[in-house]
C-alpha cells in the first residue's frame, strides 16, 4: 500500500507504523463535569469500522511525522492523508 506523505510524496507503507484510531487527537477536557465517563470512552472504547476511517500513522522509517490517513477499511484504498499536526490544529487541539 503506498501512503501519499503530504512533504515527502508516494512512500511504501511498510516505512510507517500503524497506531489506531485518529480520534485519539480528540482528547477531552479533563476539567469537564463529565471527565470521567469521557476519559473512560477516550481510552477504552474503538470504533472497528467497515468503511472510511480515520487512523493515526508514524513515519518510523522517515522523517518521524505523525499523519492522519482516512483509508477505507474494506478495500485499502486511502482517500487523504494530511499531517498530524495540521488535523489537531483544525480540531483547536494544536498550537
Amino acid at each position: 500500500m503506498i501512503i501519499e506523505h503530504p512533504l515527502l510524496g508516494p512512500r511504501d507503507s511498510r516505512e510507517f507504523v500503524y497506531l489506531g484510531d485518529a480520534t485519539l487527537l480528540e482528547r477531552p477536557d479533563g476539567m469537564a463535569a463529565t471527565a470521567e465517563e469521557d476519559f473512560h470512552a477516550y481510552v477504552h472504547l474503538r470504533k472497528n469500522p467497515a468503511g472510511l476511517h480515520r487512523e493515526l500513522w508514524f513515519h518510523e522509517q522517515g522523517d518521524r511525522s505523525w499523519l492522519v490517513v482516512t483509508r477505507d477499511t474494506v478495500t485499502h484504498e486511502i482517500v487523504k492523508v494530511e499531517l498530524a499536526r495540521d488535523a489537531a490544529r483544525a480540531l483547536g487541539r494544536g498550537r
